[in-house]
């Protein structure tokens, strides 16, 4: 029962980032990427913020956890760099179909570092679950997909997502017990400062007085719920699940985003994308009543 409740909180996760991908849609544009995530990251950090000073062992806890989640959040902050600069040479599509690469990528290294095994029917799941994927990004057409090019915007994303990758063995491989919500907030400080440097670096303004009242509903989502919960969970869920059932969550954004623009914005799901919806809910159920067992650092069959 208990592993459930984390199942059901990475099925939380899901469906708030997919929302994250509507909002951030309607802020593309207003202002640089980098002052968006800095604001992103600062907001959900304040929330937290009397939460550590009003006990001094939660202080000395964030003192000790903070260079850790510096490293963490430099991971983090590179996927957000790379997503941003790499969709200056290469298109949403495209970033979509390389992003289901990130399960099977934690798996790998998963068993490099964690000592998991993974059978060749659970590495087959993988890959079925990326076609199921890449089948709802290009809703069916075939030709879509094989017109699929990758340029210098995609290698660009690719090493983002191999920084997502190691943002989640990196949660679980730093865990020492502590308290969750320390780690998060120092998880999102770091992140604002990496997001900062960037900022000063690349010379951009940071353009928050463009905000109005929509646009500030949207960026709030973005902080407390797409940021603030959604770290906080995948922390959780991450340690208690490890990140290859965690990651492999990701195969079911594309349904919660075509959900969500269903009931949000009353954009129907087309037919066509229906059996790649199948591929992804079926591929995601099957990883999950797979057993990852420790203890070997090779492939089964």
């Amino acid at each position: 029962m208990n592993t459930l409740k984390y199942h059901l909180l990475s099925l939380l996760v899901t469906a708030l980032v997919a929302g994250s991908f509507l909002s951030s849609a309607q802020l593309s544009g207003v202002m640089n990427p980098f002052s968006l995530t800095l604001l992103r990251f600062l907001l959900a950090a304040l929330v937290l913020l009397p939460y550590i000073l009003l006990a001094k062992p939660r202080i000395r806890m964030a003192i000790r956890v903070f260079p850790r989640s510096l490293v963490m959040s430099l991971f983090f902050a590179i996927f957000f760099i790379c997503m941003f600069k790499g969709l200056e040479t290469t298109t949403a599509l495209n970033t979509g179909t390389l992003y289901t690469l990130v399960p099977f990528i934690t798996a790998m290294a998963s068993v490099l570092l964690f000592k998991e095994t993974i059978s060749l029917v659970r590495l087959g799941v993988y890959l079925t679950g990326a076609a199921g994927t890449c089948w709802v990004v290009v809703r069916g057409d075939l030709a879509t997909l094989l017109s699929l090019n990758l340029n210098q915007g995609d290698g660009l994303f690719l090493l983002g997502c191999v920084s997502m990758v190691c943002f989640s063995l990196s949660m679980k491989l730093f865990h020492r017990g502590e308290d969750s919500v320390v780690t998060v907030f120092c998880t999102l400080v770091g992140g604002a400062l990496w997001m900062a440097l960037a900022l000063f670096v690349l010379e951009q303004p940071l353009d928050w007085a463009r905000f109005d009242a929509r646009l500030t509903g949207h960026m709030l989502y973005l902080a407390f719920f797409a940021t603030l919960v959604s770290t906080f969970i995948i922390h959780k869920t991450t340690v208690a699940l490890g990140p290859a059932k965690v990651m492999a969550y990701i195969y079911l954004s594309p349904v919660f985003v075509a959900v969500l623009m269903l009931l949000f914005e009353g954009k129907a799901i087309p037919v066509a994308v229906y059996p790649g919806i199948l591929l992804s809910i079926v591929s995601t159920i099957v990883l999950q009543m797979t057993t990852v067992k420790p203890g070997s650092d090779r492939i089964r069959s």
